[in-house]
């Protein structure tokens, strides 16, 4: 009790002297033209010495540089990546549509993201969406900040903007391959501004926002499985139905016009993929590391898986499919890329080719849409795929990053949520929007113009000159 008693007095005098000498302070004074008691000053003092004082953020250039190369990996992703890689699949007639609307839908997505997509998707908290504090990033200088990983490392918050438009950007360009060659031009830019600011923003924060319901949730979506691929393949297989069947299809030849191009960008996704995976780690450090190798290790195996199963069901192994497994593989492990060990992404990239395979054949005849370029069958099975395996590999049992009171069973179930709220999210807001733009503009080409081919009807162009 007396103990108690002497602790309360000399905090007391130690709360009597901050006062004191916050007034002397203000009044310019010193110790010494007050007569401050010596034993006091000497108390002040130490009490000084010994408060912790405020750690500075630290923001390394080796984060920053890396945050720029990502971003301009994933940039490449989409120009020229998806666009060749897309191009390259439909018919020549169409070749020059397919690259336009991925470059202006990239762009677009891109100036409405600094407009206020960044401010719904990151801006404030909330469980479904941001808010409007950060429209036109007002209040947003070169020496602003954003968290990472990491306890006080930060990184500049203009290089975390630009990586995140770039997401937002490819996520509506990959819609794009739903619909090919039959889809007005203006339509797919109405439909990506709408769908932007209904699906995507609300799904990105939940995800990855502060207070996000799925993050609050504790759902683990590294990179974007279901953000990105799923959010997507939604929109598309939606978009696959509403818009309705290309004329001739399953009547007439619509075999890809150029595989050399569409190796040529499967080979540019998988390179920027780099970025989207790895960048996503927001530091360069063992975590960068571990999605990059996750990320080559996943994607050869489901080159190989997808390999086998063509040459086990068909006969043979096609290069469209090697190219198309890359891709499946990739889809696959971006939500498990900054958590699963090397050997649960080669197990994640096997499962995503296999599954995939079946996705564009198997599954695709019991949907019945015309998805021309399988947004759906790639990148929806792969991102439902890789999004719930994400919940068993991330063990440390199985080699993953988990705490050791990680349960697969409860992460499987929070998965599973994600997976389903992107799903009828998406699918909701995707039939809604493109009614919205039927009604408005209208959503289809004529026959006589589809015949011909969009490249000229659309934008006076061909692709080639013969």
């Amino acid at each position: 009790m007396k103990r108690c008693n002497n602790q309360g007095g000399k905090m007391k005098q130690l709360l009597n002297a901050f006062i004191l000498l916050a007034l002397l302070s203000v009044a310019g004074l010193s110790f010494a033209e007050t007569g401050l008691p010596a034993e006091a000053a000497a108390t002040v003092a130490e009490a000084a010495a010994e408060a912790p004082a405020a750690t500075p953020p630290t923001v390394d250039k080796g984060d920053t540089a890396w945050m720029m190369v990502s971003t301009l990996l994933v940039t490449m992703m989409v120009v020229p990546g998806l666009g060749l890689f897309y191009g390259g699949l439909v018919r020549s007639k169409n070749m020059l549509s397919v690259l336009m609307q991925v470059l202006v839908v990239f762009s677009l997505i891109v100036i409405l993201w600094a407009v206020y997509g960044y401010s719904l998707a990151f801006g404030g908290s909330g469980l479904f969406i941001g808010n409007f504090s950060k429209v036109f990033l007002q209040g947003i200088t070169p020496d602003s900040l954003a968290d990472t990983f990491t306890d006080n490392v930060k990184i500049p918050e203009l290089i975390f903007i630009a990586f995140q438009s770039t997401f937002a950007g490819i996520t509506c360009a990959l819609i794009v391959g739903s619909f090919a060659e039959r889809i007005k031009f203006s339509a797919v830019l109405l439909f990506s501004v709408i769908w932007f600011t209904f699906s995507y923003l609300p799904i990105a924060h939940m995800v990855w926002g502060s207070d996000g319901y799925l993050l609050s949730k504790g759902a683990l979506d590294f990179a974007g499985g279901t953000v990105v691929h799923i959010n997507a393949a939604m929109g598309g297989l939606v978009g696959a139905y509403v818009v309705g069947k290309r004329i001739g299809y399953g009547k007439e030849s619509m075999a890809p016009h150029s595989l050399t191009l569409t190796m040529v960008g499967a080979s540019l996704l998988w390179v920027g993929w780099f970025g989207f995976n790895a960048g996503s780690n927001l530091e360069s450090n063992g975590g960068a590391t571990l999605a990059f190798i996750n990320t080559i290790l996943a994607t050869s195996a489901a080159v190989l898986a997808w390999s086998l199963g063509e040459a086990l069901v068909k006969g043979k192994a096609s290069m469209l499919g090697a190219a198309s497994g890359a891709v499946a593989g990739l889809v696959a492990i971006t939500p498990a890329c900054g958590s699963v060990g090397p050997m649960g992404a080669i197990v994640v990239g096997l499962a995503g080719g296999f599954l995939c395979l079946w996705g564009v054949s198997g599954l695709k005849k019991i949907l019945g849409a015309d998805d021309s370029l399988d947004v759906f069958g790639v990148h929806g099975v792969g991102g439902i795929v890789g999004a719930l395996l994400t919940g068993v590999f991330t063990a440390p049992g199985l080699g993953g990053t988990g705490a050791e009171d990680f349960s697969i069973g409860s992460q499987l179930l929070i998965q599973a949520e994600g997976v389903l709220i992107t799903i009828v999210w998406s699918g909701t807001v995707s039939f809604i929007a493109y009614k919205i733009v039927d009604i408005a503009i209208g959503l289809r080409v004529s026959e006589e113009i589809e015949r011909e081919g969009l490249d000229i009807s659309e934008h006076g162009e061909t692709a080639y000159h013969i």
